[in-house]
């Protein structure tokens, strides 16, 4: 008897946006399949898209031969979402002590991002969620997936008055009620999802804005990318002015300039697709360029360039994500099928020595001093696991407690799940 190290589940449409619960579900904390439930969102080019909910249908799934003859992942419910899914998350941990003002301590949120914000409320127990349930009907299961809210203001930016696509979105892990969304047009903005209002809107970047991020601990400052080339940093405190951390180098050959010359004068920079901190060291990020195969991984205490770079992808890179143990692992997936793990901890260990006595608050962060760090390069990955096709997303897991088998093994441990086409893969770490 051995544990499964591989689930699968293949959605009716091509998968984009996933995300991992952080949580056990309230009404099956004993459960361990509680543990294994993704939300999915499709990326189809229409307004048919699509979310649901998957999970185990029974833990017995992770023992091989155990369960051999039933499917992996099982849908528990969806919903109509109409535009795509660009992001999809579900509640942080730090929510379930939160005290909301209209939640239920039964059921958990959800949020997307598309044409909107949406807040979606999920129920294990579908009595309480039928009167606004806009799902399929429910199985016999008791899964339920209802649409709480949809957040879209009014734009900052001219011709825009309805509010431009959202690309991504950041939930406040310290104050659960704090969601940050990016736009391509050029804007993020804060919204206080207990109350559907928004905080504040700021202007962020000169061109569209793909990613955003919270600094981990903080509720005031946080970090987003764009098709600018640029990584800046925010801080709700003086909103006054943004810290540039990273600018792509302009190309070399850049071609002269037409005839008629663009609005903007700045010269053509790669952008920057996504951005994602070390839970565990938050000084850390990791960015990639659109088209890029490399990982950068940037220091916020000496802003300008990498102190690492990763090459040991042969395709464009389209998702990154850092584990949750103390010492996480870095995961990248892109176009080449291939899923990588990186263990980064001796290469920041070693930049972190050379800052042990820098400030260690979030604030002064992005003023404290800069080591003069050269740019190293990682080439081996801890890990690789080829897909069948091409990765367009990652999700890690928490860490979860599992099955303690009869051999004296045990299930516990960190799982990523990885999308390719209609397909979603978990495996174990």
């Amino acid at each position: 008897m051995t544990q499964t190290t591989l689930l699968q589940y293949e959605a009716p449409w091509p998968v984009y946006a996933m995300d991992w619960c952080k949580t056990s579900s309230p009404k099956e904390q004993m459960r361990p399949r509680s543990s294994f439930r993704l939300g999915i969102g499709s990326f189809l080019e229409n307004f048919s898209n699509r979310i649901a909910i998957v999970g185990l249908d029974d833990e017995r799934i992770l023992i091989e031969d155990e369960y051999s003859d039933y499917p992996d992942f099982v849908t528990l419910c969806d919903a109509p979402h109409g535009y795509p899914v660009t992001s999809l998350q579900w509640q942080p941990a730090s929510a379930t002590s939160y005290q909301w003002s209209q939640k239920s301590p039964t059921t958990e949120l959800m949020a997307t991002t598309g044409d909107a914000l949406r807040l979606w409320e999920y129920s294990a127990d579908a009595q309480s969620a039928m009167s606004n349930f806009v799902g399929r009907t429910p199985s016999s299961s008791g899964h339920s997936l209802s649409l709480k809210t949809a957040l879209s203001g009014q734009s900052k930016v001219q011709n825009n008055s309805n509010g431009a696509p959202l690309t991504n979105f950041s939930w406040n892990e310290k104050a659960p009620s704090l969601i940050v969304t990016s736009s391509i047009d050029t804007t993020c903005t804060v919204w206080n999802i207990d109350t559907s209002a928004a905080v504040t809107q700021l202007i962020a970047h000169d061109r569209e804005v793909y990613d955003v991020a919270w600094l981990p601990g903080s509720t005031d400052i946080f970090v987003s990318v764009g098709a600018d080339g640029s990584l800046r940093a925010f801080d709700l405190r003086s909103l006054e002015h943004s810290t540039i951390l990273y600018e792509t180098p302009a190309p070399k050959n850049v071609p002269p300039p037409s005839v008629s010359p663009s609005t903007s004068a700045r010269p053509p920079t790669s952008p920057l697709l996504r951005i994602a901190f070390n839970p565990s060291d938050s000084n850390y990020m990791a960015t990639f360029h659109m088209d890029g195969s490399e990982i950068q991984i940037l220091d916020m205490r000496s802003p300008g360039q990498p102190v690492l770079e990763l090459k040991g992808h042969h395709g464009q890179i389209n998702a990154v994500g850092w584990g949750s143990s103390d010492q996480p692992l870095l995961a990248t997936a892109g176009d080449d099928c291939q899923l990588l793990l990186w263990d980064l901890a001796n290469h920041t260990a070693v930049s972190a020595s050379m800052n042990a006595n820098s400030p260690r608050s979030a604030s002064s962060r992005l003023n404290s001093p800069r080591p003069d760090v050269k740019k190293k390069y990682v080439n081996e990955p801890a890990f690789a696991y080829t897909a069948p096709s091409q990765i367009t997303n990652l999700a890690w897991s928490p860490l979860i407690q599992g099955l303690t088998l009869t051999t004296g093994q045990s299930t516990a441990g960190e799982w990523v799940a990885i999308a390719c086409g209609k397909s979603v893969k978990a495996l174990k770490v």
